[in-house]
């Protein structure tokens, strides 16, 4: 499996990098991970979106999702060899108006994904669990039938001691880390030490952390997950182009 990092700040994009996305790549199988601002226009530098195959969101909030109108649009406008006749957008159904803006005829189908049941995606199968965010978001595992590699995401979500067991022995974790250590006032995401703290806990091979403050020192953020992480390395998104599970 691989994956490419497409936008990797939380909240709002800058000049430098859009919100959060990412692509995932097995044999033929190409299915997008949430559409923030900026993702599509990311996307079409490295593949055509017409070969997605799917395209998973975590959870609604507009900086997961902002994408998604326009991606709607070049479906229905862009000529050219589509993969699927009708792009397949899952998402929750806990939000149900939300989920029925996932449906564009003739371009786009919203189809919902529990945290009950995995799901097939071509080689790739999700399972999810429910986070602790202030609107229904999912965490991922995601699992590769070809070589057996797993990637997790947590999603948006503040620090919670279960989430290590969803996430354990992943080859490859990408964090929601939002937060410097220290930070005061609501936690709807997770500092660093925490993500640090999750990976070290979990087992995991590497950790990738997203979701990124704009303006804190991103080599701070780095410097303190490290310091919880032990001997897991440890990178941000912002560094990241694309990674192979190995």
């Amino acid at each position: 499996m691989q994956f490419q990092v497409l936008g990797y700040y939380g909240g709002y994009p800058t000049a430098t990098g859009g919100t959060s996305g990412y692509l995932l790549r097995s044999g033929t199988t190409n299915v997008l991970l949430d559409a923030g601002s900026g993702v599509l226009s990311a996307l079409e530098k490295v593949m055509d979106p017409l070969q997605l195959d799917a395209v998973v969101l975590s959870h609604y909030h507009h900086d997961h999702t902002a994408d998604v109108g326009v991606l709607q649009y070049l479906w229905q406008l862009k000529p050219g060899a589509k993969k699927e006749p009708q792009l397949p957008i899952y998402g929750n159904t806990q939000n149900p108006i939300e989920f029925a803006t996932l449906t564009w005829p003739g371009a786009t189908v919203g189809r919902p994904y529990t945290d009950n049941s995995p799901l097939t995606i071509g080689s790739l199968t999700f399972t999810f669990q429910r986070t602790i965010h202030p609107v229904p978001a999912f965490a991922m595992r995601i699992t590769d039938a070809d070589s057996g590699h797993v990637l997790a995401f947590t999603a948006d979500t503040r620090y919670y001691p279960e989430l290590a067991d969803f996430v354990k022995n992943a080859d490859v974790l990408i964090t929601d880390t939002n937060f410097l250590n220290g930070h005061q006032g609501p936690a709807w995401h997770m500092t660093a030490g925490q993500s640090g703290e999750l990976a070290k806990n979990a087992k995991v091979g590497r950790l990738l952390l997203s979701h990124l403050p704009q303006t804190e020192s991103l080599a701070e953020l780095k410097k303190q997950a490290e310091e919880t992480a032990g001997t897991i390395k440890v990178a941000l998104a912002s560094d990241s182009e694309g990674w192979e599970l190995v």
